[in-house]
């Protein structure tokens, strides 16, 4: 008699395990969907679409996608578009290849000495304090107003979150691992690389994202200062001559290009930190 208690209570613990694991798996997100991040672009597009196609928005204000789509072919036919967008390709690489590497060697020189931190974190954040774009005006009068101050009030726009997140990841490594690295007798070269690049890498990535998405940002003010070619230069000279189709044909290149360059950075991130078990894993 007992045996059968016992075998007809196993599926029921089991059963009951099954509905706990059930419980704490729905606290997740669930499983990642398939091209979800074009989910709100798409949407925002059809409703876009629809609202032309009904008659609710001004053309000469907000033109219709196709009308977009037909300019932005014109002018890529014609090659202006296409020297804008190299220019500004080149402009926005240059600037951010420059803080990139500011932005990781100050976090470092920072985050792994004290007085590398007394002299830079403290310099950094009086840098963070004042509006980048408010440097223009200087920047004009030391480097003059061709290529260089742009370039240099790209690089300065993206190296301060790359190393605000760094140094943020740097200061919050666990003492404990220093400790562990100072039982083993690791050197200092073997330290960092097997400690503090590890330990760095989340809120780097986090900063880089940044740093990817304020270059566009900023090449967008300073693109309109000076300039002969470039997306900026397109969209300033068409608002002279009202021609907004020619501006939304500017914007959706700048969103794609951001969209395009924010994904390759999370794509390069899941594999780099493909050990790290997260949410969005």
């Amino acid at each position: 008699m007992s045996a059968v208690t016992t075998t007809a209570a196993a599926p029921a613990v089991v059963a009951e395990d099954a509905s706990r694991v059930r419980r704490r798996r729905r606290l997740s997100p669930g499983r990642r969907l398939p091209a979800a991040r074009l989910t709100g672009p798409v949407l925002f597009l059809a409703l876009w679409a629809a609202a032309s196609a009904a008659g609710q928005l001004d053309p000469a204000a907000i033109p219709a996608p196709w009308t977009v789509v037909r300019t932005g072919a014109h002018l890529w036919t014609e090659g202006t578009l296409t020297t804008d967008i190299l220019t500004s390709l080149q402009r926005a690489a240059t600037g951010f290849a420059i803080g990139l590497v500011a932005g990781v060697l100050l976090a470092l020189a920072s985050g792994l000495s004290r007085v590398g931190e007394a002299l830079i974190d403290g310099t950094v954040s009086l840098n963070r304090a004042i509006p980048t774009l408010g440097l223009i005006p200087l920047f004009i009068l030391w480097l003059g107003i061709g290529e260089a101050f742009k370039v240099a009030i790209i690089a300065i726009v993206v190296y301060i979150p790359i190393y605000l997140n760094t140094h943020a990841a740097l200061s919050g490594i666990d003492n404990r691992f220093v400790e562990l690295a100072e039982v083993q007798g690791l050197s200092r070269f073997a330290f960092v690389r097997q400690i503090v690049v590890p330990g760095a890498l989340p809120g780097f990535f986090v900063g880089l994202r940044l740093g990817v998405t304020g270059s566009w940002l900023g090449l967008v003010v300073l693109e309109q200062i000076n300039a002969t070619s470039g997306l900026g230069y397109m969209m300033f000279q068409a608002q002279n001559y009202g021609q907004s189709d020619v501006i939304l044909v500017g914007l959706v290149v700048y969103g794609v290009f951001g969209l395009v360059s924010d994904s390759a950075v999370r794509l390069i991130e899941r594999r780099v930190l493909s050990w790290r078990r997260t949410l969005s894993s």
